[in-house]
């Protein structure tokens, strides 16, 4: 019974949190207009590998089990 518990939690937070991520690159994308916005190509690439970054760590936790570093993104 715990184990069809813990099964639902995780659907639940993970439907809401790809959700989010989803929505949220979706508006990092928004960003790509250059009528409103001034950036260079390094701004796009510290985005990009940040993000590829951020990625390739979740795979490896799951993989892993594992935890990871918390960093934040500056440009």
């Amino acid at each position: 019974m715990k184990r069809e518990a813990d099964r639902a939690k995780f659907v639940e937070l993970a439907e809401k949190r790809v959700n989010r991520a989803l929505k949220d690159i979706k508006l990092i994308g928004n960003l790509s207009n250059r009528s409103n916005y001034y950036y260079t190509d390094a701004d796009v690439k510290k985005i990009h590998k940040a993000l590829t970054e951020a990625l390739n760590d979740m795979k490896t936790r799951f993989d892993s089990k594992g935890a990871s570093k918390d960093e934040s993104f500056k440009l």
